[in-house]
């Protein structure tokens, strides 16, 4: 069992691939469309969950998304159908640190897959790079929210803390008119779901070859989340304008 499969089960109960409820999405949705005729980019894009709600939201809207998981693309396209709104969405299977678009976005969004660029910074200059004049970015990261032991740093990296945080991107050339932390219901609350989510499937899926795996990662990771990094995680979405236009 691969990641994408992996991940897939584990978000079957969670379509925001990230720890935000549906009032965090909403709400930072808001601070990033401002018009509701903008062209959006999701930048990692997976099941589509935050271009289907904007565009659900926006009849103007146009949308596209891109990411490595063919799976999921296909899911947002079955959800798009059902919610009348596929023919204002493109979707591109491919790389996104490397997607070439034919024309800039007023919105650009990366919300849990600065990882797929090799970190914030990088992330941000792709988004720069798809972006409007006047535009806005709404990324999504994790920070420390208290200092982390050893055994969080190897699972998760070496992340910042959140002025830290915040003191990198503004020092970038951005300027934050919005954001978000993750409240500890939101983390707790995704950590559950992405690990009850894929053992469940598991235990309901026993003479599938991949449900001893799936129950292992489940266990595994449930393991790694409350006894290395729960009490030092946070996670941040931040709405960012480029400071000199």
């Amino acid at each position: 069992m691969d990641r994408e499969q992996i991940s897939r089960l584990a978000h079957a109960d969670h379509p925001v691939a990230a720890p935000l409820d549906d009032d965090a999405v909403r709400g930072l949705l808001h601070h990033g469309i401002r018009r509701g005729d903008e062209r959006v980019l999701d930048l990692g894009c997976g099941r589509g969950e935050w271009l289907l709600r904007a565009l659900a939201a926006h009849p103007g809207l146009r949308a596209e998304g891109v990411d490595t998981a063919e799976s999921a693309l296909a899911e947002a396209r079955a959800a798009a159908r059902r919610l009348g709104v596929d023919d204002r969405l493109t979707l591109h299977h491919r790389d996104a640190a490397d997607f070439p678009a034919s024309h800039a976005f007023d919105v650009v969004l990366c919300v849990g897959a600065t990882h797929a660029f090799g970190g914030l910074l990088p992330t941000l200059a792709a988004a720069r790079a798809h972006l409007t004049p006047g535009g806005r970015v709404l990324v999504g990261d994790g920070y420390w929210a208290h200092r982390p032991t050893p055994e969080a740093v190897e699972i998760l990296g070496d992340l910042a803390d959140l002025p830290t945080t915040v003191d990198t991107v503004t020092a970038d050339g951005w300027t934050p008119v919005h954001g978000h932390l993750s409240t500890r219901r939101e983390l707790d609350g995704y950590e559950w779901s992405w690990t009850g989510s894929l053992a469940s499937w598991a235990l309901d899926h026993p003479d599938d070859p991949g449900a001893a795996t799936a129950l292992t990662r489940a266990t595994t990771h449930r393991d790694q989340w409350l006894r290395g990094y729960r009490d030092a995680f946070g996670f941040v979405c931040l709405v960012l304008r480029p400071t000199n236009g």
